[in-house]
């Protein structure tokens, strides 16, 4: 395989497990080649819209340093600054980027506005996140498992707490995909959805991947290479589902106890942003108003050697890199 030219990126159950190897690998050989100074320009003089009715950190830096790397231009939209699906139709959006841009990301809500901005568009959209997939954020994921244990298949990755919506779903995917054991841990209310654990089972039976579902984090961590957690309260819910979702997942908090139940050599996970201190606005009021200092993960963990979140936050950057780059380059790249 050379190159995905011209492909969206929109979710991973889009991709054979072939495909997703091979964006791994790519994005382990440009990582190589900017650590050690080489000029990789693969998409000179292409430009790229980046549509954010979401804002974010990591994902905004990783796309706008990748492009220019790949010797690309960019044009950021914040939510004040696109009028997609206000004063112009998603399809109409996609029409008139597409006459202006080799590439669009979409950053924002429903999967199916993502869906649709493809569907018009006459060149590869990228899913920088939506409420049901992240598919960039596993990518970075994997890289960083395999740059941590030297492979992929095989692994036990256990994700603590809220599995309902983007990164629960996009880790069982991408874990199924590579062949990754995945383990839900959490109140069977906050379970993946029913079709989706049906087509990831029947994937994992391809893969030779294992995924399973507990209440009990002693149980779901026993033997695992990994653990996972995110923000209990996703972005753009209201502030009013804090309390219940504190009492329902403060069992599941990442805890220096549970990560000892683990394999020796295991590796804390997250997506970030996190709340693992009152350095936060958010998470300041959160912990205040509910008599706590922490909410997903305890700040010993989070700081502790076992942490592997900043690289995962870098590894958004190569891996973004690849998936552009395989999309859009002339070249043949691996």
């Amino acid at each position: 395989m050379k190159t995905l030219k011209g492909k969206d990126f929109l979710k991973l159950l889009d991709f054979s497990s072939e495909e997703i190897i091979f964006l791994i690998c790519l994005s382990e050989k440009l990582k190589a080649m900017k650590k050690n100074g080489i000029s990789h320009a693969l998409c000179s003089g292409k430009n790229a819209a980046l549509i954010f009715e979401k804002t974010s950190t990591r994902t905004r830096c990783s796309f706008e340093v990748a492009a220019r790397d790949l010797g690309m231009g960019t044009t950021y939209l914040d939510p004040s600054a696109s009028q997609i699906g206000k004063k112009e139709s998603i399809a109409d959006t996609a029409r008139v980027l597409s006459g202006m841009f080799e590439g669009i990301e979409y950053r924002g809500f429903g999967q199916s506005r993502v869906e649709e901005l493809a569907k018009y568009a006459s060149v590869p959209v990228w899913n920088g996140l939506t409420d049901e997939f992240h598919p960039t954020q596993i990518l970075a994921d994997l890289l960083t498992l395999k740059e941590h244990f030297g492979y992929l298949k095989g692994l036990k990755l256990v994700y603590m707490g809220d599995a309902r919506f983007n990164m629960g779903n996009s880790l069982m995917v991408g874990c199924a995909k590579t062949g990754v054991d995945f383990a839900v841990c959490a109140p069977e209310k906050y379970y993946p959805n029913e079709s989706l654990v049906k087509e990831c089972l029947e994937i994992a039976d391809k893969t030779g991947s294992k995924i399973t579902f507990s209440p009990s984090p002693d149980e779901a961590v026993k033997g695992a290479n990994a653990v996972y957690t995110d923000i209990w309260v996703s972005m753009g819910e209201p502030e009013s589902v804090w309390e219940k979702r504190i009492a329902e997942l403060s069992p599941y908090k990442v805890t220096s106890e549970i990560m000892a139940k683990a394999q020796k050599d295991a590796v804390f996970m997250h997506c970030l942003p996190s709340y693992h201190d009152l350095k936060t606005e958010i998470g300041k009021k959160v912990c205040e108003k509910f008599g706590m200092t922490e909410l997903e993960v305890t700040d010993e963990v989070f700081e502790s050697p076992c942490s592997v979140v900043f690289e995962e936050a870098e590894n958004r950057m190569h891996t973004i890199k690849a998936v552009m780059a395989a999309t859009l380059s002339e070249e043949e790249i691996i």
